[in-house]
């Protein structure tokens, strides 16, 4: 039985939205100092024709494991275009 899913290896092998953004809304930052996995999110904010606030661009750069990884790539893919009071 493998450790990860097929899921967790397609985000760590093929990372989606890696990089930053430029001129972003919001940066965080987070990390764990047990295992030294570090995370930085870029977060472009915008309002869409109803004025609600929406995630319009989403990035990372990630360094550490195979779930961390693939855990941040596909955060992003699931919060990239929602409502902020959706997240």
């Amino acid at each position: 039985m493998p450790l990860y899913s097929k899921e967790i290896f397609k985000h760590f092998k093929n990372p989606k939205n890696v990089g930053k953004i430029k001129k972003p809304s919001g940066v965080g930052e987070a990390g764990n100092l047990i295992c030294g996995d570090v995370m930085k999110l870029y977060l472009k904010i915008e309002k869409n024709k109803k004025g609600e606030r929406i995630i319009k661009d989403i990035k990372f750069e990630t360094l550490g494991c195979v779930v961390a990884i693939a855990n941040t790539s596909l955060l992003t893919t699931m919060v990239k275009g929602k409502k902020l009071e959706d997240v």
